[in-house]
């Protein structure tokens, strides 16, 4: 048994130990040290320094909540729990504040965010769609706290139809901004691969593409510029492999 503590504090076994890992982190606040504010931000949450807007931040929190006040509210009602039902009426709640902040952020960035013609028609409906799961949430929590006819049997069937919808809406919603974003790249930045130019690039197989030019034995050159016929800024793909002449 002593061995093994040994073991483990010194930097064995698996992530070095112990003391490896206090040694690691010890070194990292140090290196906080000389940095200012927005430097030490950026050090520890890297992702959101990366943002270019806060949409991200907001948008799971809806889904979470919405989805959790439906199921926690159905089986509430089905098994005729009360307290299960108050639980859900504060997820409710929850969903509504934060599906403010989401939608709010989510058209400040719609305004900021660069994106094509081909995009904008996605965005549009992911913008109605997030308007209308907010509407829908603020009516569905104003019946909520007025309880409109809850404890009746058509009243309690007419919310609970709508928090489904409600859902349904959400999932909707979220399914196009992961189109957007997975698909289309929209507020994604390109990685600095990105920069390096066509005919630099080194295929899989680790030769490159770029075309050399030969001598031929009457003397010109093996590009067809010569006659006229420039094939450069063309790009041709056949199987996988760009070809730049």
């Amino acid at each position: 048994m002593t061995n093994f503590l040994s073991f483990q504090v010194h930097g064995g076994g698996i992530g070095g130990g112990v003391a490896a890992n206090v040694a690691s982190l010890l070194e990292f606040l140090e290196s906080l040290a000389g940095k200012t504010p927005p430097e030490i931000f950026s050090t520890i949450l890297p992702g959101i320094a990366g943002l270019e807007n806060i949409h991200p931040l907001f948008v799971h929190f809806p889904i979470a909540f919405f989805s959790a006040f439906f199921l926690i509210d159905f089986l509430g009602a089905t098994t005729k729990k009360a307290q299960w039902r108050y639980v859900a009426s504060w997820l409710l709640y929850l969903g509504t504040i934060s599906a403010i902040f989401t939608v709010i952020a989510g058209l400040i960035a719609a305004d900021s965010v660069e994106h094509g013609e081909d995009v904008h028609a996605l965005m549009e409906r992911h913008e109605h769609i997030g308007i209308a799961v907010l509407s829908l949430s603020l009516f569905l929590s104003a019946w909520r706290l007025k309880k409109w006819g809850l404890y009746s049997m058509t009243g309690n069937t007419a919310f609970l139809g709508l928090a489904g919808f409600l859902c349904v809406l959400l999932s909707l919603g979220a399914d196009l901004g992961g189109l957007m974003v997975y698909q289309y790249g929209v507020s994604v930045k390109s990685g600095s691969n990105s920069e390096t130019k066509p005919e630099e690039v080194v295929g899989q197989d680790g030769h490159s593409h770029d075309k050399p030019v030969l001598n031929t034995p009457d003397g010109h050159s093996d590009d067809h510029s010569s006659g006229g016929h420039n094939h450069s800024g063309h790009h041709h793909h056949h199987g996988g492999h760009s070809h730049a002449h």
